[in-house]
């Protein structure tokens, strides 16, 4: 198994429970060393991040060294995620990359992404175990055994 420094946990933001399992499956399937959690709302995700809501007693979380955001989402989006995103304390957001993982074929979504310095990649569904391994590579170090 591959290790990389910092890189402990993948976080999975997608209202759809099928896209986050075949993820969850891609993920594991690289021989990297990662926990996956997956969540169905970006505001779920905001308190994961923050341990607020049901999270506020879980400060021994892993904290997500990638997050994998969808954005047509439920209630809130991707977009609106990014905004409360922004504003989080550095401290919670430390080491931590956004990957937009999305079906959008919206061209002004692949833009804005581009311009939110957040947002490290923009990429369709599904992820691939290549892209998976690339980004992980490309963010965190390689910790040899």
């Amino acid at each position: 198994m591959k290790k990389f420094k910092n890189l402990n946990c993948v976080l999975l933001v997608d209202d759809d429970i099928p896209t986050n399992y075949i993820h969850r499956k891609i993920v594991q399937n690289t021989n990297i060393e990662v926990d996956v959690k997956s969540i169905t709302s970006a505001r779920e995700a905001l308190d994961y991040l923050t341990f607020s809501g049901k999270y506020a007693n879980d400060e021994d979380t892993q904290r997500p060294g990638i997050i994998f955001l969808d954005i047509n989402m439920p209630g809130m989006s991707g977009w609106d995620f990014m905004e409360e995103y922004r504003k989080i304390d550095a401290a919670h957001k430390a080491r931590t990359v956004v990957v937009m993982l999305t079906t959008s074929l919206n061209p002004d979504d692949e833009l804005m992404a581009s311009a939110n310095q957040e947002i490290v990649n923009y990429m369709h569904k599904p992820l691939n175990e290549d892209a998976f391994v690339k980004i992980a590579g490309k963010y965190f170090e390689e910790i040899s055994n």
